[in-house]
């Protein structure tokens, strides 16, 4: 069977985004500036599936349970003129859980736990926030997800869950994927062992 195309989205800017909070499982809402970014991102989805000679309307279209990936796709499926409550929800796509550390910035979980910020800074894809998920553990999930594709699929979700998928396929080790960027209000897509962004 051939490997599944994954068209990725990560949900728009939030307030907490703006101001360097990570937010792992809580529920943050899009600000105004990230709605504008998943509707802009419906049009980018729109375009690189008509490159691909896809109709929309042929894939399936799945999203992590937190709001501000939900609304993400709401919005981009709306600008696509797709109806925009058609999609599945999938458990596995959920972001990477900060523990105690969610709502804080890097300075604040400094003070927090410095120790485990020390080696977490060292390690970043082994080492969890206290009560959190590694990046490592992450991997399993998306893996488990990834075997469960059928089809070529469109997937509205984080940064953290990019992260782990980059590292699932192949396209990043580790070290690599800890540190990259995942923007917001462009699409990604996982296709024959490579990535590409378009933006």
């Amino acid at each position: 069977m051939p490997v599944p195309k994954i068209y990725y989205i990560r949900h728009g800017e939030t307030a907490w985004n703006a101001h360097g909070r990570f937010q792992g499982t809580q529920d943050i809402p899009l600000n105004d500036l990230g709605r504008s970014q998943a509707v802009a991102a419906g049009a980018i989805l729109g375009d690189v599936l008509a490159g691909d000679g896809r109709k929309p309307s042929s894939l399936p279209f799945v999203a992590s349970p937190l709001g501000r990936a939900r609304t993400t796709m709401k919005l981009l499926r709306d600008a696509m003129k797709l109806p925009p409550a058609d999609y599945s929800v999938d458990a596995r796509l959920r972001e990477i859980a900060y523990g105690q550390w969610e709502g804080l910035t890097l300075s604040e979980m400094k003070l927090h736990d410095a120790a485990t910020f020390a080696r977490r800074d060292l390690d970043k894809w082994s080492v969890a926030a206290p009560s959190g998920e590694s990046y490592a553990s992450v991997v399993l999930r998306m893996r488990d997800w990834f075997d469960s594709l059928v089809t070529d699929t469109v997937a509205v979700a984080h940064g953290g869950t990019m992260r782990a998928l980059m590292v699932t396929l192949g396209v990043a080790t580790p070290l690599e994927a800890a540190d990259t960027p995942i923007g917001q209000g462009v699409v990604y897509v996982f296709s024959d062992g490579e990535l590409r962004k378009y933006g």
